[in-house]
């Protein structure tokens, strides 16, 4: 399996848990609920983020650094990643809501520019062989974790 095919297998995990969020999130009553699915979100995206970025952006740096994308892909991740954490000081249900809800628009929208930019640069600038060698890589750490 090619990397760009398991990390957007991954995308399709996440979109479903995107698609939860964004109904349960008007329900929530308690500000332990949001938290709660928040630290899902939070723990979910930051294994997929480490992965993603050690075995597809790294390799890709350089023409993400030509095209002018290194610093605003970093800082998406950046952005969700503060609106998560502001979830667990907030003092009202309905502003750590928004947050989170928030943060599942700007996950939506990097997963697409990912779908869009990345995947298909990455079939185009690392070879077949490269793509399945980090495949298995993605593979390997499902089993022992990047640390």
């Amino acid at each position: 399996m090619k990397i760009t095919e398991a990390l957007l297998a991954e995308h399709v995990v996440f979109h479903n848990l995107f698609d939860y969020l964004e109904q349960a999130a008007p329900k929530l009553k308690s500000l332990a609920e949001t938290r709660g699915l928040a630290s899902l979100l939070e723990a979910m995206l930051e294994v997929h983020s480490k992965v993603e970025d050690e075995l597809l952006i790294a390799p890709l740096e350089p023409s993400f650094s030509q095209m002018g994308q290194a610093e605003n892909f970093h800082r998406e991740h950046e952005l969700v990643e503060a609106d998560l954490k502001l979830i667990q000081c907030s003092r009202k249900v309905s502003e750590a809501r928004d947050l989170l809800l928030r943060a599942v628009l700007l996950s939506r929208k990097h997963f697409d520019k990912e779908e869009r930019i990345v995947f298909p640069l990455a079939e185009k600038q690392l070879s077949a062989k490269s793509l399945s060698l980090l495949g298995k890589r993605w593979g390997e750490q499902r089993v022992v974790p990047i640390t």
